[in-house]
């Protein structure tokens, strides 16, 4: 959205096709967007008439430029850097396979060596994965079974928050960026951490 309000489109169709729906996006350092498209917002999902992709990819954006990055989940979701953006992470909304994916980000917008960071899918609770965030140390905060999920950047377990609520995306917020709100379906949370989150 421009300042004047009206819409400029940065993306659409990626080789003559129309994308499927753009989930989330996380921007790097550099101006280069990075986002998810699942086809979720479509009707039908994956079987929807309107679906124009045979896959549900993650893409990049560089100076005008689509770049498909990969094809290796069903239902990629939530995206994030982790805090030198050497790694990009990507969460996986399938309930097979309930897994954050991580990536070697390269300055030309590609990745490549992707490998499952971290693997949810035996746990319980009906939610796939959906949002993610990262702290200024590295940790990962992961939307999964039955809570918030924070995984350590060496791919430790080391808690679940449970709210009110199953949060689904999350936002760090405040001055000192030490609060991260939780967005639920009917309600908005909020938690004071210790460690400062990763912020535009």
């Amino acid at each position: 959205m421009e300042k004047n309000g009206s819409f400029s489109i940065l993306a659409d169709r990626y080789e003559g096709k129309r994308l499927n729906s753009p989930n989330d996006l996380v921007y790097r350092s550099d101006g280069t967007l990075y986002f998810t498209d699942p086809p979720f917002g479509l009707p039908k999902f994956f079987d929807d008439p309107r679906k124009e992709l045979p896959f549900s990819g993650v893409f990049s954006l560089q100076n005008g430029k689509l770049q498909l990055i990969t094809t290796d989940l069903t239902g990629p979701n939530g995206i994030a850097f982790s805090p030198d953006e050497k790694y990009l992470y990507v969460t996986n909304w399938d309930e097979k396979r309930k897994v954050v994916m991580r990536y070697e980000s390269h300055a030309d917008g590609t990745a490549s060596n992707g490998m499952v960071f971290f693997d949810m899918t035996s746990a319980h609770g009906e939610d796939a994965l959906d949002g993610i965030k990262v702290d200024q140390r590295g940790n990962l905060y992961v939307s999964g079974p039955s809570g918030l999920w924070i995984i350590s950047p060496e791919g430790k377990h080391l808690g679940t928050v449970i709210a009110p609520r199953h949060p689904h995306n999350m936002a760090w917020g405040d001055d000192d960026g030490k609060t991260l709100y939780l967005c639920a379906r009917s309600g908005l949370y909020k938690i004071r951490l210790n460690i400062p989150g990763i912020r535009p």
